[in-house]
């Protein structure tokens, strides 16, 4: 494991270094802000979504605030490329979970009686935000793509992190493995996963907390939040990717390549890591560094050094 990947699973050790190295890429390197990230902004860009997408501190708040950051704007390219490069983080869940994911599919031929298929689970778990997604994309958009609403999911989801923590004190988890979670219980996980197109939300943060308080254990819930995100995420940037079809031209596609493939070889770098983390230590700290960090985002956009 690199230094950089233990860094992201040290919540408030690891973000800063990233925020402060992204600024000197936006110096060294002058962007389009309406044509989307040049290279070297587009290896920053990758780097942060690699590390984060999985943690539950939210891959597309740190994108929107490091965008920024980087001097570029709220534009379609630029929210594009953001949405966009998640394939190639979630695409590292694929790798790192072919035999199981291909021992499911397999499965659905003969489906073992009274035993959920991994693949319905993910299909019932995805079908609430794909429904919300899809309704409200272009709203989300247009409204919610700014640092001001990151400050606020970011500092009201660490609160509710802190809040689940102190309820689950105690509690033994009731399902331990993800052959134990029923399609029932996948549902309303999806539902938690709702509260996630809300920019700064978190995805995996959303579908972690409410598998916690539905039993999961927290290997099989953080399993069941990279395995969920596979429809998900490969979805919504498709989705994106095909509505924003007329910016995939030359100058746009190298960066929009070079940052997809950067997202997947971080995200490689933070996934196993991060279960054996949740083995033996619980989500305090991603929860304090999301009301540090929506605390200092606030105090930035305040003193409007983040527009």
């Amino acid at each position: 494991m690199t230094v950089v990947g233990v860094a992201a699973l040290l919540p408030g050790a690891g973000v800063a270094p990233v925020l402060a190295a992204s600024a000197a890429a936006g110096r060294l390197a002058a962007a389009d802000p309406d044509g989307g990230p040049t290279l070297l902004q587009a290896v920053w860009l990758g780097l942060v979504e690699g590390l984060t997408e999985f943690l539950p501190v939210s891959s597309t708040g740190h994108l929107i605030v490091v965008q920024r950051w980087l001097g570029l704007g709220e534009s379609p390219a630029n929210n594009l490329f953001a949405v966009g490069i998640q394939m190639g983080a979630i695409t590292a869940i694929l790798v790192l979970y072919w035999r199981r994911l291909l021992a499911a599919l397999l499965a659905l031929r003969q489906p073992l009686a009274g035993a959920p298929n991994l693949w319905l689970q993910i299909a019932v778990a995805a079908a609430p935000a794909v429904v919300l997604g899809l309704l409200l994309n272009r709203w989300i958009d247009a409204h919610l793509f700014s640092p001001w609403v990151v400050a606020s999911t970011m500092l009201l989801g660490g609160l509710v992190l802190l809040w689940l923590e102190r309820s689950l004190r105690g509690r033994a988890a009731r399902l331990e493995d993800l052959p134990a979670v029923g399609y029932r219980t996948a549902l309303w996980i999806g539902c938690w996963q709702c509260l996630a197109l809300l920019p700064g939300t978190s995805r995996s943060a959303a579908t972690l907390g409410g598998a916690l308080w539905l039993g999961l254990s927290r290997p099989a819930a953080a399993e069941f939040s990279f395995l969920v995100g596979l429809p998900i995420l490969y979805g919504a940037a498709a989705l994106k990717l095909w509505q924003g079809r007329a910016l995939l031209d030359g100058p746009f596609l190298l960066p929009f390549a070079v940052g997809s493939v950067v997202a997947f070889a971080s995200a490689i770098v933070v996934v196993r890591p991060f279960v054996a983390f949740v083995r033996r230590r619980d989500f305090t700290p991603f929860a304090w560094y999301r009301v540090a960090a929506g605390g200092l985002l606030f105090a930035l956009c305040a003193a409007g050094w983040l527009a």
